[in-house]
């Protein structure tokens, strides 16, 4: 994928605009639920045959996007909190229930870097960039929850 800041941006606000699915979903570009949306704004190549040189530049390239879209947004809502995802994931493999979509992006981060409160939209956005493991495309994501950011 070779989108830009302002697409980045603009697929963050149709995804803080847009309702919910009524079921959970999967599409080409993420899934979602009666009270999440998960979209992948980025994804880099995958590593199989790697020697590690373009893992390091897909690490570099996905948190540089990060950062930059912190930078855009946090004139809109302020300092952005981390929510570490360790508690989730623990919950969740002690049996407990986990709602969604907290308990995937469990399954592939080791937390949100960053996320705002949405309070006009009763919603919350969080960002992320990682991978599920060394072999497979590092993914910036979008995830858009209702209610109060996650503690």
């Amino acid at each position: 994928m070779t989108a830009t800041l302002g697409d980045h941006l603009s697929l963050i606000d149709k995804l803080l605009a847009g309702l919910f699915p009524e079921t959970e979903a999967d599409d080409a570009n993420g899934y979602g639920g009666p009270h999440h949306r998960v979209c992948v704004l980025w994804n880099s190549r995958d590593f199989w045959d790697d020697d590690g040189q373009a893992w390091r530049e897909a690490e570099a390239d996905g948190r540089a996007r990060l950062d930059a879209l912190i930078a855009a947004l946090a004139p809109r809502w302020g300092a952005p909190v981390e929510i570490d995802l360790w508690p989730y994931l623990k919950a969740s493999i002690d049996g407990e229930e986990v709602p969604e979509p907290l308990f995937s992006l469990s399954q592939q981060f080791v937390s949100l870097q960053a996320a705002w409160p949405v309070r006009d939209r009763d919603r919350w956005l969080a960002l992320a960039v990682g991978q599920a493991d060394k072999e497979l495309p590092f993914e910036l994501l979008a995830a858009v929850g209702r209610g109060p950011v996650p503690a």
